[in-house]
């Protein structure tokens, strides 16, 4: 499981409680709607990423929720896609309303094979990040809109992982879970005729595949079995 944070400040308060687990790595985030503690946090950006090889959550969010703060997201994602260019990670990103722009910061910066998660912009975009190398995380409300089943199906099956978004989005009206990622194991079964084993197979070689070629340091966790349900679960807490 990739734990996402929002500042810094969280990963360090969380990073004791995860060590001792050893199928569970925290990210470093500097989440775009936490941009008004970005001047302060930001500073502690750079010393904390050598603690991680994972990052998250990073990028844009020029929605009606984060517009008024786009100067300052611009700001913070160019720095964070600077210091990624120096040591690569494995990245997952949030682009709600700004997906061309983080696309477009992502290339500038020579930041490859990052992780756009709950995708939800035009699908020439899609294509462009698509070509670029990326990869998207499919999470459990992606499965259960129209919006989200089109950009599924035009989904490369060697370009999926598989994501929660708990506890912020819910799941039967309930705060998702890591394991509500079966429901997205379900659905890419049924669109690609196949059984949940063989889905959780392929977003475990899909994960596997990204920790290589972003060159992450650690030994990346083995995954397989009933105990390990996905390679790559991401739970984003708050």
């Amino acid at each position: 499981m990739v734990a996402m944070t929002n500042l810094p400040a969280h990963f360090k308060t969380g990073l004791a409680y995860v060590r001792h687990w050893p199928h569970v790595r925290l990210a470093l985030g500097l989440h775009p709607l936490a941009s008004e503690d970005h001047e302060r946090e930001i500073l502690e950006f750079e010393p904390c990423l050598s603690q991680s090889s994972f990052v998250g959550e990073i990028g844009l969010d020029f929605s009606k929720q984060g517009k008024a703060s786009a100067e300052r997201q611009l700001h913070s994602f160019r720095h964070v896609a600077r210091l990624l260019a120096r040591a690569p990670k494995f990245v997952s990103l949030h682009s709600r309303g700004a997906e061309r722009e983080v696309l477009e910061i992502l290339t500038e910066n020579g930041v490859k094979c990052a992780v756009f998660h709950w995708y939800s912009g035009p699908v020439t975009v899609l294509d462009s990040l698509l070509q670029a190398g990326h990869s998207l995380s499919v999470s459990p409300a992606m499965t259960l809109s129209t919006k989200g089943q089109e950009i599924i199906r035009q989904l490369p099956r060697d370009r999926v992982l598989s994501e929660s978004d708990g506890p912020h989005a819910r799941v039967h009206g309930a705060p998702a879970r890591p394991w509500d990622v079966q429901l997205v194991e379900k659905h890419l079964a049924s669109i690609w005729g196949t059984s949940t084993a063989d889905v959780r197979a392929q977003i475990s070689a899909n994960f596997q595949g990204l920790v290589n070629r972003t060159r992450v340091n650690e030994t990346p966790p083995t995954f397989g079995g009933e105990a390990n349900r996905s390679a790559f679960v991401r739970d984003e807490r708050r």
